[in-house]
């Protein structure tokens, strides 16, 4: 972009908007070391800290200089993995996305759908008839883990919303 004098322009964007901009990217990096696609963490991070209740794709894209099918492929990963919500306005048919206030307990839900899936298959591999003693015994070992983190992660739910509780000074769910 470039003024009528021929000098280059940036867009220009308020403080507090760059500043959004640089923890997204903060937030991407972190995101990837932890061995998740850098966009994920990105529009993670963009999305926690938005002033607006949601936000188009093409809005995302816009914001976080990222091409429009990157926003979709990343935006569709990450309903699916319950980080992120579709939201809808009548008459419009752009995609719009938001995230919850408390992301985080549901994640820990969407996880707990994932073990169980998970102990399903263990519980399948079982099914099969494999009598070999180690095949066996790992088969066991993860469907028996899996049950025991699934059950561990209801208890976190619920100790998530007494804290949370506690934290606001509201009675426990």
């Amino acid at each position: 972009m470039s003024s009528d004098d021929g000098v280059a322009t940036a867009e220009i964007v308020d403080e507090k908007e760059a500043a959004r901009r640089a923890f997204a990217e903060d937030f991407g990096l972190f995101w990837e070391a932890a061995g998740s696609p850098r966009m994920e963490g990105r529009i993670l991070g963009y999305l926690l800290i938005m002033d607006a209740p949601y936000i188009s794709s093409a809005d995302l894209a816009s914001v976080l200089n990222a091409s429009a099918g990157s926003v979709s492929t990343t935006t569709r990963r990450l309903v699916e993995g319950g980080w992120v919500r579709r939201h809808a306005i009548p008459g419009d048919r752009s995609h719009y996305f938001r995230m919850e206030n408390d992301v985080w307990g549901g994640w820990l839900a969407g996880e707990r759908r994932f073990l169980e899936k998970q102990r399903d298959l263990m519980e399948r591999g079982l099914e099969l008839g494999f009598t070999d003693g180690d095949a066996r015994q790992r088969l066991i070992n993860g469907r028996d883990y899996m049950t025991w983190v699934i059950s561990y992660h209801r208890k976190m739910l619920v100790d998530w919303e007494a804290a949370k509780a506690e934290r606001d000074g509201t009675p426990t769910p």
